[in-house]
C-alpha cells in the first residue's frame, strides 16, 4: 500500500487550510508587536495577558485561560515571568478557598500603561493596511474562536 500523497494535495492545502492561514497572520502580527513591545521587555502574548488581568476585580485562573484560549498548564507557565518580575500576584479567592486569582499589581499596571500607546500605534498600522473592513475581519475571527471545538476542526 503506496502512502505517497500528490503534490497537488500539498498544493491545495497550502492555498485553501483555514487553520494554516490563521497561523501565518497570527505569527506575522505578534512578531510585529513583539518588535514593538521589546522596549518593555514585554511580548505580545504577556501584553494579551497582561491586559486580560486589568479589570475590576482579579480574576480566576479558569477565567483567564478561557479568554485566552489556552489551557491552565499553559497559563501557569506564562504566569512565572511576570510574577517574576512583579507584575502579576496569584491570591487565593476569599470565597472560595480552593480557587486562584491573579492580581495585576501597580508594577504590572505600570508597564502596561507603558504598553498602551505602542500597542494603539501597530494598532492601528496594521488596521490600517488590512484589505477590506476590519471590523468585518474581527467579526468573522470571534466567530472561528467561538465554534465548537468539533466544528472548529472540522473547519481547518
Amino acid at each position: 500500500m503506496s502512502t505517497e500523497i500528490p503534490f497537488s494535495t500539498t498544493l491545495h492545502v497550502r492555498d485553501h487550510c483555514l487553520c494554516l492561514h490563521l497561523q501565518r497572520a497570527a505569527r506575522r502580527i505578534a512578531r510585529v508587536f513583539d518588535e514593538e513591545l521589546r522596549a518593555l521587555d514585554l511580548t505580545s502574548g504577556q501584553f494579551s495577558l497582561l491586559m486580560s488581568l486589568n479589570r475590576p476585580e482579579p480574576p480566576t485562573i479558569g477565567s483567564v485561560a478561557e479568554l485566552l484560549a489556552m489551557d491552565r498548564t499553559t497559563l501557569t507557565a506564562n504566569l512565572k515571568p511576570l510574577t517574576r518580575r512583579g507584575w502579576v500576584e496569584t491570591r487565593v479567592d476569599e470565597k472560595d478557598k480552593r480557587s486562584r486569582r491573579l492580581v495585576l499589581t501597580d508594577a504590572g499596571r505600570a508597564v502596561l500603561a507603558e504598553a498602551v500607546p505602542i500597542w494603539r500605534r501597530v494598532h492601528g498600522e496594521i488596521e490600517a493596511d488590512l484589505p477590506g473592513d476590519a471590523d468585518r475581519f474581527r467579526s468573522s475571527l470571534r466567530a472561528v474562536s467561538e465554534l465548537p471545538e468539533s466544528k472548529a476542526a472540522e473547519a481547518a
